[in-house]
């Protein structure tokens, strides 16, 4: 694991070897063994860089970047690949030699036999940079489903690439201005989809894509990975054969994972996707594997460290956990919000943070449970269609004269069993239209439609609704038409996945040098998970139906029957105290406007709805808070 960077020029300026080494130590962080540059010595026109977490073959002969034999292949990578020793073998097969036991020197000698061709035989994560020094030519590559980050700013001198803006930004010769519709897209939906970036001109690399270069220029990006398509015509796997084939499929995703020369671990909630992951790496390790929680004091809502110390106690795991209070948490907020070079809308990047920080005093590597909510249906959105039909069925008077107005008057939050129901079943009558993908889109929003705008202009929000309207349309054309929750499964896997929650992973977690696997997106289980019809996901009010079924003689009756919680922090409480001085200080009227998209009358009348809980907008907030505070470091 590592963080990357370079740049090739297209002119005729010479690498700037301090700029790289700048752009590099941006990134220690995320590679606190050892840093390594290289620019190519013949013409001075490409340079690399990396900054290494030694996962695989620590020693320094496996540091990077990595070169070919004959010098002539170049390469730095970010990630792990799980099946590198069977690719190994058939390179060394055909001829290769090779002088480390690191699954980075596969890539380099697969990308230099193969090319492009390499990337559909690896199986893993990544994010990362092939150059070859005598053609002058080269592509940057990110995994199939976007769990490594990668940015790049392309423009008519150079191309310039790294795995987090911050280094991207210690490169000089490209323009910062902010991209308006990012903003909005985060102020509507709390993160910014592939491929923008917070910049106008930096982009995302989108997953399961490359993009070419050469000595003059770079292409467009383009798929090298594109999901299967689903019909309705095709047979359909009986429920029973499902069940077997999934579990046998998890449990090798699960264990090959296991990879490493550093200690390893796994984040435990007490929800069924980690104890999963604990229950099977515990059947298949000799010893108590390490396992990591943490749970709030004085906040039942958001603790989930009962649940998870009775996991760890069924499963025989070392476990550690930490109570937070409020200052504990408080406290580390303005490190994380110091850290982003890039404003996000997920408060639960604290709790990640801070579950990371923890967990680096015992392991390196710890595998995680995110990706299996989008293959399995894990969301209360999902069977929120069913239960909106089931509303539509009441009398027309019955709905707009006795439940409607008695939802309204409900108090909305988070913070209580029933006020998180009130805020649900409000969100539910938000998307009460007939188009089930503009539902989604409604209910996937951060602020409710019916509330005053935050924007001067409507095509704010109109352009990044028409927008996921599209993208959604398109997933539609890979699934049954007959269905549209496989559309919108389809859609969150590609764009709210990787944009949201994988990247609010890899920044919490490479802030404290910890890699973070995912085993639920191994390849092969995303694509058995994509031919299942959604009846086997989301069934008479049950969410993860098959992955429920599948693991019932393996997972404990507590652990099946758990409603499902969010990793969070009670933010929205923290702006009704003990934020309440902050948010004003941050989020004020100077620093919104000059945004020139964005109403600070609006953004007060929320925060008062808020404060006074006639409206839970604690998502929202967050947002605002995150993006002020990034513009007011930009300032700096």
């Amino acid at each position: 694991m590592c963080g990357i960077c370079g740049i090739v020029r297209f002119d005729s300026r010479p690498i700037d070897a301090t700029e790289l080494a700048h752009a590099s130590a941006a990134l220690r962080h995320r590679g606190p063994d050892a840093a390594g540059a290289w620019t190519d010595p013949a013409r001075s026109s490409a340079g690399f860089a990396a900054a290494r977490l030694s996962v695989i073959d620590p020693r320094t002969i496996a540091n990077q970047p990595l070169h070919s034999g004959d010098g002539r292949y170049h390469l730095v990578f970010n990630g792990e690949l799980y099946n590198f020793r069977e690719i190994r073998h058939e390179l060394s097969a055909a001829g290769v030699r090779f002088v480390t036991e690191n699954d980075a020197e596969v890539v380099l000698h697969a990308c230099a036999m193969w090319g492009t061709d390499a990337l559909r035989r690896l199986n893993g994560m990544w994010a990362f940079a092939f150059y070859d020094s005598v053609e002058r030519t080269g592509f940057l590559c990110r995994d199939r489903f976007g769990i490594k980050p990668l940015f790049y700013a392309a423009d008519g001198r150079a191309i310039r690439f790294a795995s987090e803006l911050g280094s991207l930004c210690r490169f000089e010769d490209w323009d910062r201005d902010v991209d308006p519709s990012a903003v909005s897209e985060l102020l509507q939906f709390g993160y910014i989809s592939h491929p923008s970036s917070i910049y106008a001109v930096a982009k995302r690399l989108p997953p399961g894509h490359f993009l070419r270069f050469d000595a003059k220029s770079a292409e467009s990006s383009a798929f090298y990975y594109k999901w299967p398509t689903t019909t309705k015509s095709e047979r359909e796997l009986p429920y029973g054969e499902a069940c077997e084939s999934l579990r046998t499929i998890l449990a090798d995703a699960i264990v090959s994972q296991r990879v490493s020369d550093v200690p390893i671990g796994a984040f435990l909630s007490g929800g069924v996707d980690s104890s999963i992951v604990v229950a099977r790496l515990a059947s298949a390790s000799a010893r108590p594997i390490q396992t990591f929680s943490i749970g709030y004091a004085n906040q039942p809502a958001y603790d989930e460290s009962g649940p998870a110390r009775e996991v760890a106690r069924v499963f025989g795991t070392d476990h550690h956990e930490i109570i937070l209070s409020e200052s504990d948490v408080l406290d580390v907020l303005p490190g994380v919000l110091d850290h982003l070079h890039e404003p996000v809308g997920d408060s639960s990047i604290l709790p990640t943070s801070l579950v990371s920080r923890f967990a680096r005093s015992w392991v390196t590597v710890a595998l995680g449970g995110d990706g299996s909510d989008e293959l399995f249906g894990g969301y209360w959105r999902y069977l929120g269609h069913a239960s909106l039909a089931a509303y539509r069925r009441a009398p027309g008077w019955i709905r707009k004269h006795l439940i409607a107005p008695l939802l309204g008057m409900a108090t909305a939050s988070k913070g209580t069993a029933f006020g998180n129901r009130s805020r649900q079943f409000q969100k539910l009558l938000r998307g009460d239209v007939d188009d089930p993908f503009l539902r989604h889109i409604l209910w996937s929003r951060l602020a409710t439609p019916e509330e005053p705008s935050l924007f001067n202009d409507s095509r704010w929000e109109t352009e990044a609704t028409r927008r996921f309207l599209f993208r959604i349309g398109a997933e539609a054309g890979g699934a049954d038409g007959a269905d549209p929750l496989r559309a919108i499964l389809r859609f969150d896997l590609a764009v709210p996945l990787p944009c949201d929650m994988l990247q609010k992973v890899d920044l919490a977690s490479m802030m404290h040098s910890l890699e973070v696997r995912v085993p639920f997106l191994d390849h092969r289980l995303v694509e058995f998970a994509l031919s299942l019809p959604t009846s086997y996901k989301i069934d008479r009010g049950m969410r993860k139906r098959i992955l429920l079924d599948a693991h019932q003689e393996i997972l404990p009756d507590f652990v099946l029957d758990r409603a499902k919680q969010g990793f969070e922090v009670p933010v929205g409480e923290f702006f009704r105290g003990a934020l309440r001085e902050s948010f004003h200080d941050i989020v004020n009227r100077a620093t919104v406007e000059q945004l020139g998209i964005v109403s600070y009358d609006a953004v007060e009348a929320a925060f008062r709805d808020h404060f006074e809980r006639r409206s839970e907008h604690a998502d929202l907030l967050f947002a605002l808070y995150s993006l002020c505070w990034w513009l007011r470091r930009r300032r700096i």
